[in-house]
């Protein structure tokens, strides 16, 4: 007992050492589930009973599967026979699959000057209009410079303005908000990532069934620079 114990030089309460290494998320199988008797499942879901560890062992055995451990808090615990090996390969594989399928919402930006002109705006607005449909995030920045600080409502305005004639395709996610020099608001997309994906792949093969339709499809800019 005296070896597990450290004691301070300064005289403070002993602090016991850590002799534990990482906890393993692996549920426990067969012979490391140590308790006299078990909950059983089977191997297609069935309730079986509860039944001595030994027993449960053994029907493992005879079924040439697994006994896996599947709710350690109950009692007594629930475990059920399976092809343990199959069951950890299928769900790594329905991980990866998730992670591949999982879409992630990208935030663009542009910027703009309170006294924009109109050709300008109807540029940029065009930027914001195709990051929302690919249905990322933007970042609108207004760049006050000079005497234009002590106009804040000319930013105020012109946002209002962008987030209305975008509304069918994206909502005001971050309201205005003054920061610094700069005047910022954050608009979302209503159609989620894997959505806009989806229907860009559906629209780039129906242009390729369509006969002279070879032109090269530019990609989006993540920046762009203030007018």
């Amino acid at each position: 007992m005296w070896g597990l114990l450290a004691f301070s030089p300064h005289g403070r309460a002993p602090k016991r050492k850590s002799l534990g290494g990482p906890i393993s998320t692996e549920p426990r199988i067969n012979d490391r589930i140590r308790v006299p008797e078990v909950r059983l499942v089977g191997p297609n879901g069935e309730q079986v009973g509860i039944v001595s560890i030994h027993d449960a062992l053994k029907l493992a055995q005879e079924a040439d599967l697994d006994l896996v451990e599947v709710a350690a808090t109950a009692r007594p615990p629930v475990c059920k026979l399976m092809d343990y090996g199959k069951f950890k390969y299928e769900s790594a594989m329905k991980a990866r699959e998730a992670r591949r399928n999982q879409a992630h919402t990208i935030i663009k930006e542009i910027k703009l000057r309170p006294k924009i002109d109109p050709h300008d705006y109807e540029t940029k607005k065009g930027h914001v209009v195709r990051f929302l449909k690919a249905g990322d995030k933007v970042k609108v920045t207004i760049m006050f410079r000079g005497r234009e600080q002590s106009r804040p409502e000319l930013g105020f305005r012109l946002l209002q303005r962008l987030a209305e004639d975008v509304t069918e395709l994206g909502f005001v996610e971050s309201q205005a908000k003054q920061d610094g020099r700069n005047m910022i608001m954050v608009i979302g997309p209503h159609k989620k990532k894997a959505e806009a994906k989806a229907e860009r792949a559906a629209a780039k093969a129906q242009r390729a069934d369509e006969p002279g339709d070879d032109a090269p499809v530019s990609s989006a800019v993540d920046s762009i620079p203030e007018s």
